[in-house]
């Protein structure tokens, strides 16, 4: 048996199965001949292989996971399959033999052939056993680099279709709000627009290689109420529109994102799921989007059993499909028997089963699954014989040299310099202290999507299938002469102080000390950072803290290395290490990065995509705060960070001059430019970030002090200038108004050129006129920075 059959087609094609046939013509064919059983089987997943034994990776699993029996399901067909290569570690290349008998079982069992779609979590490399572990999406906006980050997508998406994978729950577009929160390590940081930038780029990435890109958490999930997992969120409606939403607009009408999935939180009472207003009046009816809404894993059934706003799953299956959500997930639950007994029954009209149903069909059209000549084989398999599954082991690689090189571009962008004395870059030293509990932990790169963290901690006895350095390999490759001590003073969560005086006797015997602290990734308490994993204060986990003081207390030179899923304030450190360097989960090249901004063999060019707190208890706070969220004389509280949003040192150095404002003032529809010059004026190449900010200084409602609005990458050689023109659209001014339309009203602004939110390096002062303007999704939500070709001094 081999991949390249032929596929036997009967002379007469039914119009869904005709590619030439207009869509919406083959879908409505379709349905017009199916039954209700059929009709409602398109609606659901099945999750094979997941059962309640063993560790959770989602919510209340153990309690909603039951036997499913899939020969009495095929029949009337399936829509999807949940995470066939992620449910437990399996060879790429059986995993894709398997995924491809399923679905030839699945196209036999039923009347029309129609096979699942199959999904898979993406959020940091595709979370399957052997594929590249790339950073976590916090890393992501350390970059800002979209181009970058929609390079490592579409590197994603191919290796996910060529085993036959056709979707990806990612991007995480929630916008943090409180960095107590568990999840923050899945987020892309704490401005919407870095979020809508960077999330964007990746759907547009990921669809490249024909795999729909999932928008999740729709909306509002990160706001919950005291950073607690899946817990009620409080936020108004102008926090939601203008801070919460944008992310969703811009990867929806720029990235043309083809799936939707629902959060698990309820806003002001209302759940996700049941809410009609969100995921069809906003979502469908106002900004046009005809792609599927997913759920949430279990999530319908939360209606029930968390929200208490269904009585029963099939009133919860009925509540979600009026609300707008088109697929039940991971598993049937809701949308099986419970819904066809409630349409039978007149409770539930068939009419949203044909409007849901109407979606996920097109969507499968467009990814030819309807297609006379679809065939379940995928590239990986194209060719090659199957009927030895043996001899196939091992001639998959989802974790090649080129994407390895990926990963590492995307880490070294994204390893932040946050504070230096002069220390970095080390220069031949000779006796090197590696101290700290992920000074030699492999895993200590990893968040809790990756494949080893998620699902490779319940099978031990499985190696993690892919090649993890540790901090020590890549600094003792880093430094091959130094003699290097490794300490491990204390584990990251378990409180020992055991090893602490040894740790500091290592310090007082080095020339430098290497200070490896941060989280474990894991879920549901598992570890200190990912889902389900939130804390009440922002104190480095365990005695991390009473380490770090009893190294600073050496008088050896101690340069701190983060390895974490969220921001911690440091204590005195914050002021008395002699470099702190910051890495959010960085993936498998993470190790191999930051070694090389330790040596200097690669300048740091990362900037803050979340606040480093000075204080443990300060949360939530965020810089888009307005004026009463700042210190002030009447509070005790001081919120101030102690490294700001955007930040980042260099090992150059560079001065902005040259500010020309060539227009300075534009009516509510137009737009302003101005040019400056950025110099590199020190001796070493080096990457600037040039940040915009937007200030407003008297506005209709409350606005944050200063709010992202542009950036952009400035690569530098010593001595070398570029002219950069700025172009910004009146539409960046926009904000919800006291009506709840967005708006454009006349006034002054400043826009600040900025090395970070705190570094203003230029302002110009302009002025819109005219009249107030409404704005909606198809407004213009970019500066442009057209960079002249460089000039040497």
């Amino acid at each position: 048996m081999t991949a390249n059959v032929a596929v036997e087609t009967t002379p007469e094609v039914p119009l869904w199965n005709d590619p030439a046939q207009d869509l919406g013509t083959r879908v409505s064919a379709l349905i017009e001949a199916m039954t209700l059983q059929e009709k409602i089987a398109q609606l659901y997943g099945v999750w094979v292989g997941a059962s309640d034994e063993g560790g959770e990776v989602a919510p209340h699993q153990h309690d909603m996971e039951e036997a499913v029996d899939l020969d009495a399901l095929l029949p009337a067909g399936l829509g999807q399959l949940t995470r066939p290569f992620g449910t437990a570690p399996v060879d790429p290349a059986l995993g894709a033999l398997s995924l491809l008998r399923t679905q030839a079982r699945i196209t036999a069992g039923n009347r029309f052939g129609i096979p699942a779609l199959a999904h898979e979590e993406c959020l940091a490399g595709f979370a399957t056993w052997g594929a590249t572990a790339y950073p976590v999406p916090l890393s992501w906006g350390a970059t800002f680099d979209p181009g970058l980050i929609r390079r490592m997508a579409a590197a994603i998406g191919r290796d996910m279709r060529s085993v036959g994978v056709h979707q990806g729950l990612a991007p995480v577009l929630d916008v943090v709000r409180d960095a107590r929160w568990g999840r923050v390590e899945e987020t892309i940081g704490e401005d919407p627009y870095l979020v809508g930038s960077i999330g964007t780029a990746y759907v547009q990435g990921l669809q490249s290689a024909g795999v729909v890109a999932t928008l999740k958490h729709f909306a509002g999930y990160s706001a919950s109420r005291a950073g607690r997992n899946l817990a009620p969120v409080g936020m108004g409606p102008r926090e939601r529109a203008d801070i919460v939403l944008p992310p969703f607009e811009m990867a929806l009408t720029e990235g043309a994102a083809g799936s939707v999935m629902h959060a698990y939180t309820d806003t002001d009472g209302l759940p996700s799921a049941a809410d009609e207003d969100l995921l069809t009046g906003l979502l469908r009816e106002r900004w046009g989007f005809d792609g599927t809404v997913v759920a949430d894993y279990f999530g319908i059934a939360f209606l029930n059993i968390l929200h208490g706003v269904a009585g029963d799953w099939s009133e919860a299956a009925g509540t979600a499909l009026r609300a707008g959500v088109d697929v039940e997930l991971p598993t049937v639950k809701t949308f099986g028997a419970p819904l066809v007994e409630a349409v039978t029954a007149g409770r539930v009209p068939e009419s949203l089963i044909d409007r849901a149903l109407r979606r996920v069909l097109a969507q499968k059209a467009r990814l030819g699954l309807l297609d006379a000549d679809w065939s379940p084989v995928p590239a990986a398999l194209d060719g090659v014989a199957l009927d030895a599954p043996d001899a196939l082991r091992g001639t998959v690689d989802l974790d090649s040299s080129a994407n390895r090189e990926l990963a590492r571009a995307v880490a070294e962008e994204a390893v932040v310099l946050l504070a230096n004395d002069g220390t970095l870059p080390l220069t031949a030293p000779r006796r090197i202290a590696l101290v700290g509990p992920n000074a030699d932990e492999p895993a200590a790169v990893l968040g809790c999507y990756s494949f080893p963290q998620h699902v490779g901690v319940h099978h031990p006895d499985t190696p993690p299938g892919i090649d993890l350095p540790t901090l020590h390999d890549a600094v003792r490759r880093e430094f091959p002469e130094a003699e290097i001590t490794v300490v491990r003073g204390t584990g990251v969560d378990d409180g020992d102080v055991c090893g602490i005086a040894e740790a500091v006797r290592a310090a007082g015997e080095a020339d430098v000390v290497i200070a490896a602290l941060g989280d474990r990734a894991g879920l549901f308490g598992r570890g200190t950072s990912g889902e389900g994993c939130d804390v009440e204060s922002l104190a480095l986990p365990g005695v991390q803290q009473h380490l770090l003081d009893a190294l600073l207390d050496s008088g050896t030179p101690v340069v701190t290395v983060l390895l974490a899923g969220r921001p911690y304030a440091l204590g005195r450190a914050a002021d008395e290490a002699a470099a702190i360097v910051q890495s959010f989960f960085p993936g498998a090249e993470g190790t191999t990065a930051i070694a090389g901004v330790l040596s200097g063999r690669t300048d740091p060019c990362g900037r803050l995509p979340v606040s480093v707190p000075r204080g443990t208890g300060t949360q939530p706070a965020t810089y888009l705060g307005a004026r009463l969220a700042q210190a002030s004389d009447v509070s005790n509280v001081d919120p101030t960070a102690a490294f700001a949003f955007g930040h980042g040192l260099s090992y150059t150095s560079f001065h902005w001059q040259e500010l020309t404002v060539e227009t300075s003032e534009a009516d509510t529809g137009g737009e302003f430019s101005l040019a400056f010059t950025v110099r590199n004026t020190g001796q070493r190449h080096g990457t600037e970030v040039v940040q915009l900010y937007l200030h407003d200084p008297v506005a209709s409602v409350v606005q944050p002090v200063q709010r992202l609005i542009g950036y952009a990458r400035v690569p530098l050689a010593p001595a070398e200038s570029r002219r950069l023109r700025v172009t910004v659209p009146a539409d960046l001014a926009s904000f919800t108004g006291r009506d709840g339309r967005r708006i454009v009203e006349p006034g002054v602004l400043q826009l600040r050129l900025a090395a970070s939110s705190t570094d203003t390096r230029l302002t110009a002062t302009v002025r819109l006129t005219g009249p107030e303007r409404h704005v909606d999704h198809t407004r213009r939500m970019h500066a442009s920075f057209d960079q002249e070709s460089p000039t040497d001094a």
